[in-house]
């Protein structure tokens, strides 16, 4: 098991960097170190800097899949995700520059007191199905009242985002004053990413968003010959990316939220077939197949431990969460009034390639085979590289 490592070795370090390179930090918020990797002394010069983040790319797995591609040859090193290792979470760093210490987006499955529910909170929609944050009537600012991280750059800074989600709620909420720009494919977002630097009549900033690494990695494995072959894909369109940009004075780089482990239906833990332990909670297992939240029972803490050394144990670490808060594994400093509330009393993580469900009335069974979330080198490390235009 492996932590993230925020004293410099994060995405939030980078993130730090860029906002030490083309902004301003808030004074009421203690600031990340810099990226070693990175600082930014090593930003200030390109005219342009362009972060491209690919959904579910591991550090492991590229290395081991394109050896001799452009990542691999322009990679800087590798830097750890946030815990959980998963998109809701990472993704939300990036957007604020802030670990999910301060930001509090937990997993995919939040339990929000504000509004009395589980949702899934990227699209909004409560855990059972139903209408996202515009439908329901709800702001996220209010909702969650995080910061872009655009409002924290000088000067000009666009969002290159897939047309599908580009104007969700969600992603609404933290593009501040940055121009979006969306896109529908690979080609075509690579083509928008050259044309807005292109067209820029000042120093830009500019995030691109490519979530289908990871949607391939879901359905069919991220050893699958799908996967490989999309990552062949992404490499191309880096290559005819610079190519494009060349002599526009850009510096591109190129990260991921996490990676991706294979799993297989036997590694599969479904809940609702121990109703046991099912009875010591009192709301539905939030967080991510592969970190889990438990809220349980007040008089069920007892019971709840021995059924997990009984039935658990052997696919799952059991940690008190306070204790992860404690262990630095959500970030450094002080912490968001509502974290605690978000993280249960329990969170069960992943041994091996182990994944835990709880079947809900209506839920389709669990059918993922690339999975994240974890503490394994293979969902928590994700390359840095470089291209200079």
């Amino acid at each position: 098991m492996h932590l993230p490592d925020y004293q410099g070795g994060s995405i939030v370090n980078l993130m730090q960097s860029l906002i030490g390179a083309r902004g301003h930090r808030s004074g009421d918020v203690e600031p990340y170190p810099e990226a070693r990797l990175l600082p930014a002394t090593e930003l200030l010069e390109a005219r342009h800097l362009v972060l491209l983040v690919i959904d579910g790319l591991g550090d492991d797995w590229l290395q081991r899949r394109s050896p001799d591609g452009p990542l691999v040859r322009h990679r800087l090193g590798a830097l750890t995700s946030v815990f959980p290792s998963t998109t809701a979470s990472a993704i939300t760093s990036y957007l604020t520059g802030d670990a999910p210490q301060q930001h509090a987006m937990t997993g995919w499955h939040m339990w929000l007191s504000e509004l009395g529910a589980v949702l899934a909170v990227l699209p909004g929609t409560p855990r059972y199905g139903g209408s996202g944050y515009r439908q329901a009537g709800i702001d996220v600012q209010q909702l969650y009242r995080h910061r872009s991280l655009f409002a924290c750059l000088n000067g000009a800074s666009a969002v290159v985002s897939p047309r599908a989600i580009a104007r969700s709620a969600y992603n609404l909420a933290h593009l501040g004053p940055a121009q979006l720009h969306p896109y529908k494919g690979l080609p075509q977002m690579f083509r928008v990413i050259a044309k807005t630097l292109k067209r820029a009549r000042e120093p830009t900033i500019l995030y691109a968003y490519w979530p289908d690494l990871d949607r391939i990695g879901h359905n069919h494995g991220i050893e699958s010959p799908q996967a490989i072959a999309h990552l062949s894909s992404i490499e191309q369109g880096i290559h005819q990316l610079m190519q494009r940009l060349a002599g526009s004075d850009t510096l591109l780089l190129v990260c991921a939220d996490h990676g991706q482990i294979d799993t297989k239906p036997s590694q599969l833990t479904e809940l609702s077939l121990k109703p046991e332990l099912v009875d010591c909670l009192r709301i539905p297992l939030c967080g991510e197949p592969r970190a889990a939240y438990c809220y349980l029972v007040p008089d069920q803490r007892a019971r709840f431990e021995q059924l997990y050394s009984e039935h658990l144990e052997s696919h799952f670490w059991l940690f008190p969460s306070e204790a992860l808060i404690a262990r630095g594994c959500f970030g450094l400093g002080p912490a968001h009034p509502r974290l605690h509330e978000r993280i249960g009393d329990y969170c069960l993580i992943a041994r091996d390639q182990a994944v835990l469900h709880q079947q809900l009335i209506g839920d389709k069974p669990f059918r993922q085979i690339g999975v994240h979330g974890g503490l394994s080198s293979a969902e928590l490390m994700v390359p840095l590289c470089r291209f200079d235009a």
